[in-house]
């Protein structure tokens, strides 16, 4: 009996993006196995907790049978080894990404020697984009479809109506454009 083939595919995934998804579905082609470790990552500030990334990493990856979504608090190498992964894929987007991914996969090499660590690139229409970037478009009412699944999109949307503040009932709200361009209420006579 020949043993899996098993990859885990970490990172933070707030939220995860079609980018992720591409390397997700080229790691499958790669591998008996794909396991997506989520990162709580509180120190990170997350706009979604673990368990509700989990949800939509797994509506995303639905009728793909060898991937698997898990999260974890401790060393990205404990990960792997809790579910017998081999490899540590990795995504590099630019060559700005590969200093930083190199250095950490030469400390996990330390920490976990027998864990090979995989860089994988995006197809090129998502090489610009990150999770940061699609949060921010969000944030600032840009569109976001073609840039995450389209769950992702239903709950960023959800959740920055949540937390907009609310509009004073009966008008819109004002801005200080007016004021600060000079445009002040009459003085009184």
């Amino acid at each position: 009996m020949t043993k899996l083939r098993t990859a885990l595919f970490p990172g933070t995934f707030d939220p995860f993006t079609n980018g992720h998804l591409d390397l997700t579905r080229r790691a499958a082609r790669l591998f008996d196995r794909v396991v997506i470790a989520v990162a709580e990552s509180t120190a990170k500030g997350t706009m979604f907790d673990a368990d509700e990334r989990c949800e939509m990493i797994r509506e995303s990856i639905k009728g793909m049978r060898q991937i698997e979504v898990v999260h974890f608090s401790d060393l990205v190498v404990t990960c792997a080894q809790r579910v017998g992964a081999q490899v540590m894929i990795r995504g590099l987007r630019a060559v700005s990404d590969f200093e930083f991914e190199f250095q950490m996969a030469l400390m996990n090499r330390r920490l976990a020697s027998g864990i090979e660590v995989a860089f994988l690139m995006p197809s090129q229409q998502y090489t610009y984009l990150n999770s940061t970037l699609v949060k921010e478009i969000a944030r600032l009412g840009g569109p976001i479809r073609g840039l995450v699944p389209r769950v992702v999109e239903q709950r960023l949307h959800a959740r920055l109506r949540a937390a907009a503040p609310k509009r004073p009932a009966g008008g819109a709200a004002r801005s200080g454009a007016g004021r600060a361009a000079g445009r002040t209420k009459a003085p009184a006579r």
